[in-house]
């Protein structure tokens, strides 16, 4: 028996990795810290990279306890959460995303950066099903734990280095990216949705599991 599953860990990496796209966090975050120093920017990318893997992780150890204390069921979470990814999405494609960025005094690591760009509701759906999917077993957990480290290394290193990156790929790469990721997000958000809508077919007996 494998000490990790790696195909259930490489399921979990891709779909986060679509899901919170490091590389189209680097545009919003040179715009909402370019008046900060080295050191500055640094600090902001590890604090948001923080902030952001504390909620995922927050509502994959805690998430079934907090739909159940709001009677809210994991399918209706799941098509929330795939319609708001696909507004996202949206904005992805038609180049929108810097809204995405507004803010309001606050600091930038904690909002938007850390939530809800990158601990946002399709990540928060996302772990929740694969802990589910995972059932207890502990090569899948530790596949979610090792995908959810190297997401967050790969979070922390894309803000870190967003200037070297930016110019590597230059204006029209970092659009390419953002592109592309939005077509992947925008067929994940609608795959979420539509097994919302089976799973809720599937309880009321409209159709077999």
């Amino acid at each position: 028996m494998n000490l990790v599953d790696l195909r259930f860990l490489a399921e979990v990496f891709v779909t986060l990795f679509v899901i919170v796209d490091p590389p189209g966090t680097i545009p919003i975050f040179m715009a909402l810290t370019n008046t900060m120093t080295g050191r500055q920017r640094s600090r902001a990318a590890l604090v948001a990279t923080g902030v952001g893997m504390l909620v995922i992780v927050s509502f994959a150890v805690f998430g079934q306890f907090i739909l159940g204390y709001m009677h809210i069921t994991l399918p209706a979470l799941q098509a929330a959460g795939g319609l708001l990814l696909l507004l996202i999405a949206l904005q992805l494609l038609t180049g929108k995303e810097g809204e995405m960025a507004e803010s309001s005094g606050a600091n930038v690591a904690l909002v938007p950066l850390g939530t809800p760009l990158l601990g946002g509701p399709g990540a928060i759906v996302a772990v929740m099903l694969f802990v589910q999917r995972a059932d207890g077993e502990t090569p899948r957990l530790l596949g979610i734990i090792l995908a959810l480290l190297l997401i967050a290394l790969l979070m922390y290193a894309f803000m870190r280095f967003s200037g070297l990156i930016a110019k590597v790929l230059g204006d029209s790469g970092v659009t390419l990216v953002t592109r592309i990721a939005g077509v992947l997000l925008s067929a994940i958000s609608v795959q979420m949705i539509f097994d919302a809508i089976r799973s809720f077919l599937v309880d009321w007996g409209v159709i077999a599991a």
